[in-house]
């Protein structure tokens, strides 16, 4: 016992004389950065062209496989468009096998296997492996292009791109990305209805003929398989891959702007602002820079511990999220940016909060400490997504794509950690051109162009130009053009009551009931409303003959019944109920205010504020209503809800709109009216719980 406690003494007697020489006031070095054991995959390469590289991983019984055709960027031009269709046409059927077997096939197997116009991917049980790869090269290479699922698809991706006209984040990206490049460069150019309907089927046979090659093609197969076996299986069923001559495309070359411009294009439905301030860069994966650009980047926006957040969030309150991505591109064209969606009254001096931070990165080193928590939070992230396969795939295409040394993921974290303060700042001032980028804001212009305008920083105004939402240049926005000083919001009223059949006729009207259908995704939508000259509402969302949602209010209070919950309307939706729920709110100018004349489809249109949630519009020529916009609030969110009305038709000497179409977000419904009834088929009960 004794010898115990003297050792006890001894051990307590070395440690605190080990503790003594410890320096605490000072952090502890940090180690070396761990070395990362990334299998390299096996491989081999068709004589066709086509490499395929095999990672053996026997821990779970499946498969990932991904084909993917590397080939440079190039242009559709009048046929922009063309290879999105082709994608959609691949896995619609093959030579061997039809459409609904080979789709019924691939779920009995439990399997993924998708396919798009620059490759496919697939997931599988490993015993079904064989079989899968099988379909894939079915699919990949004898694709059967029929003339009816070539107008299924054109159809899909034309009702896609009406529904993405009023859509301000689509229009923001669009933008940004025709403004930056150039609009004949393949990443500036972009989608149209136009360019959609100038396609045939046999364009896109003709591109899957050019395209669809097998020499810049890759094949990345991981999981529970045998080397030996999958190069047994691929020769069988890739070997057919005919080798053919990509075609000639040159690239342009991108530049940047002299001076900072403020490219502002107006959307007049935008309750936010879609703010990118935008540059581009050469960077490429395998540069020196790459590694130092990840982590300024980090800092910067990327995510939510980072500057632009921390700055437009937490601190101002601008936005839900403000973040940056540094791009890179082994052909030489990428961009650097910094984006946010911002409320309308804020658009001006966000535009200055992400300069300040920018220029900040650029002028000032960053902090030892912000520099450890981004390369801990990569380290982090990267260790992770090593625990997916997919990750391996694209780590082993990462390698043989971007020219990379075979070494490159083994020593990502090493090269993350040598990463200085010096490095951030000379990246930041090498690839985030505060003063020779474009700040593209897309919103709308009648309430935040003024403010806009007088942007300056460091002394200097910044110019704005002026853009519609296909990236072409165009005057400056006239909200109050060609409006008589003398117009009033009754003016307008009593030419719209006089349009839909006047006030006698109009005034007869106490109850209205529409009845309209819409169709979405195959499925039929029905919209059943009533309104009353009392201001009372009962409207009724149904699919497949089931109630979706259900809204009641008896001109004083009301719910929503949704998903089997009633909730109750909240003070500012009992105050837009009042204002909407009359079948003719146009009978009463009380409170609403004349904003100016904007634009609806190309032509002018009296723009009302009856609330401050909602403006109506009014087309100058007809006097008809065309559109509405309210802007509704939701899991703390703002959102605007555009609605369309036109094919206006007479129902008992008042003309009703016949063609209702409303979008939520990137969704938009067109209801077509079957029904409309005057005076009839409305009870007092219809507004009662």
């Amino acid at each position: 016992m004794k010898n115990n406690i003297l050792a006890f003494a001894l051990l307590l007697f070395i440690s605190v004389g080990a503790s003594a020489q410890i320096d605490r006031s000072t952090q502890p070095e940090p180690g070396p950065a761990p070395k990362v054991n990334v299998e390299k995959p096996k491989s081999f390469t068709l004589d066709n062209g086509l490499k395929v590289m095999v990672v053996e991983n026997h821990k779970l019984p499946r498969v990932s496989m991904a084909l993917r055709l590397d080939n440079p960027p190039f242009t559709e031009g009048e046929k922009a468009g063309v290879s999105g269709l082709t994608g959609d046409l691949l896995g619609t059927g093959t030579q061997n096998i039809s459409k609904d077997k080979f789709n019924e096939e691939v779920d009995f197997l439990g399997a993924r296997l998708n396919f798009y116009s620059s490759g496919a991917n697939a997931n599988a049980l490993s015993k079904y492996f064989p079989r899968i790869l099988e379909l894939m090269a079915d699919g990949a290479l004898n694709p059967k292009f029929t003339q009816e699922e070539f107008e299924k698809a054109k159809d899909r991706q034309i009702e896609n791109l009406k529904a993405s006209q009023k859509d301000v984040g689509f229009t923001a990206s669009r933008v940004r990305s025709a403004l930056a490049y150039g609009k004949e460069h393949p990443y500036g150019e972009f989608t149209t209805q136009e360019t959609v309907e100038g396609i045939s089927l046999e364009d896109t046979k003709n591109f899957y003929q050019n395209y669809f090659v097998p020499q810049n093609a890759y094949l990345v197969i991981v999981g529970d398989v045998d080397y030996s076996n999958v190069k047994k299986l691929v020769k069988k069923n890739f070997n057919s891959w005919e080798k053919r001559s990509l075609p000639e495309n040159n690239i342009p070359e991108v530049t940047n702007v002299d001076n900072t411009q403020i490219d502002f294009v107006d959307m007049p439905n935008a309750v936010q602002s879609e703010i990118a301030v935008v540059n581009t860069i050469d960077l490429k994966m395998k540069d020196e820079d790459y590694f130092p650009a990840l982590l300024a980047n980090k800092i910067l926006g990327g995510g939510g511990e980072a500057r632009l957040f921390l700055n437009l969030r937490e601190d101002k309150g601008y936005t839900y999220g403000a973040y940056s991505r540094t791009g890179n591109d082994k052909y030489g064209a990428a961009t650097f940016v910094a984006s946010a969606s911002v409320r309308n009254a804020v658009t001006d001096s966000a535009v200055v909060a992400f300069l300040d931070e920018i220029y900040k990165m650029r002028n000032e080193q960053v902090s030892t400490k912000e520099l450890e928590n981004a390369k801990a939070k990569y380290t982090g992230d990267f260790v992770l997504s090593l625990e997916q396969p997919a990750t391996l795939a694209s780590l082993a295409l990462d390698v043989e794509t971007e020219d990379l040394p075979e070494d490159f993921y083994e020593t990502y974290l090493q090269r993350i950690n040598e990463v200085t303060v010096e490095d951030v700042e000379r990246v930041a001032k090498k690839y985030f051109l505060a003063d020779n980028a474009r700040i593209i804001v897309v919103g709308k212009g009648s309430e935040v162009l003024e403010n806009l305008e007088k942007v300056s920083y460091n002394g200097k105004d910044i110019p704005v130009k002026y853009y519609n939402k296909y990236a072409e240049p165009t005057e400056k926005p006239d909200y109050n053009k060609n409006m008589d000083p003398s117009m009033t919001v009754e003016k307008v009223y009593n030419k719209y009551i006089e349009a839909i059949g006047g006030e006698d006729a109009v005034n007869d009207v106490e109850s209205v009931v529409i009845i309209a259908e819409a169709e979405v995704q195959g499925m039929k939508l029905g919209l059943e409303m009533k309104r009353t000259s009392e201001g009372k509402l009962a409207q009724e969302v149904s699919m497949g003959g089931n109630t979706m949602n259900k809204q009641i209010f008896n001109g004083e209070t009301g719910f929503i019944l949704a998903q089997g919950q009633k909730i109750p309307y909240t003070d500012e939706q009992i105050k837009a109920a009042k204002a909407d729920a009359s079948p003719f709110p146009e009978l009463d100018a009380a409170g609403a205010e004349l904003k100016g004349i904007e634009q609806v489809d190309r032509k002018d249109a009296y723009a009302i504020a009856p609330s401050e949630n909602q403006t109506v519009y009014y087309d100058v020529e007809s006097g008809l209503k065309v559109k509405s916009v309210k802007t509704v609030s939701q899991g703390g969110q703002t959102m605007s809800v555009p609605t369309g009305y036109s094919n206006y038709q007479e129902v008992s000497g008042v003309k009703f709109p016949y063609t209702i179409t409303q979008s939520a977000g990137p969704q938009t419904f067109e209801f077509n009216v079957s029904e409309i009834l005057v005076n009839e088929g409305v009870d007092a009960s219809d507004f009662q719980e």
